[in-house]
């Protein structure tokens, strides 16, 4: 990682760890009724704040972990992280969730693009990861999310949010694949 992306990686980690502050969590959590009032702006702003400074360490561990393991275009990683916030916090309306807190869906959606990406790009071991996360997220949602995380959140592990976000990742990753190659023609 350069310099720069570092530089922005930290400003982004700065900025979820100050949506911590409880006056500021509270304007931004996803919540389904202040969503349906009309307080739209949930729908993406819920992903960024996490329900305590265990969840949050967690989850920006991960997300240097994927950023230092793929090596990411800010650009695009910017693309993918908010296009990924909209469709999970949209997606959420749809499940029986009434709040919601945490990264944990948008570091699905990042995993699962440029996974599938690289493995677009003849990356024949990136197919491992592939797999490896739709088994992961496919066992959350058949036996639910991790006790031990769950006691470390302080909340039940939101499973609706990582597979919205690893189809949401999945469907970009084609999209882009796709896009590239007839740019290319």
């Amino acid at each position: 990682m350069d310099t720069s992306f570092v530089i922005r990686l930290s400003l982004f980690s700065l900025l979820c760890a100050l949506l911590q502050i409880p006056a500021l969590q509270n304007w931004v959590e996803w919540n389904k009724l202040a969503i349906y009032s009309g307080q739209w702006w949930r729908i993406v702003t819920g992903n960024f704040s996490h329900t305590n400074l265990a969840h949050l360490g967690m989850n920006l561990a991960a997300l240097w972990v994927i950023c230092y393991l793929f090596r990411p275009n800010w650009r695009l990683l910017m693309s993918v992280t908010l296009f990924s916030a909209a469709v999970i916090g949209t997606g959420l309306l749809l499940s029986s969730l009434s709040y919601y807190l945490g990264l944990s869906g948008i570091l699905h959606a990042i995993f699962a693009f440029w996974a599938l990406k690289e493995s677009l790009e003849s990356r024949k071991s990136s197919w491992l990861l592939v797999i490896g996360g739709g088994v992961k997220v496919g066992w959350e949602l058949y036996f639910g999310g991790s006790a031990a995380t769950s006691a470390l959140i302080e909340a039940n592990v939101a499973v609706q949010a990582h597979a919205i976000g690893l189809a949401a990742g999945f469907g970009l990753a084609l999209l882009y694949h796709y896009r590239s190659a007839a740019v290319k023609g």
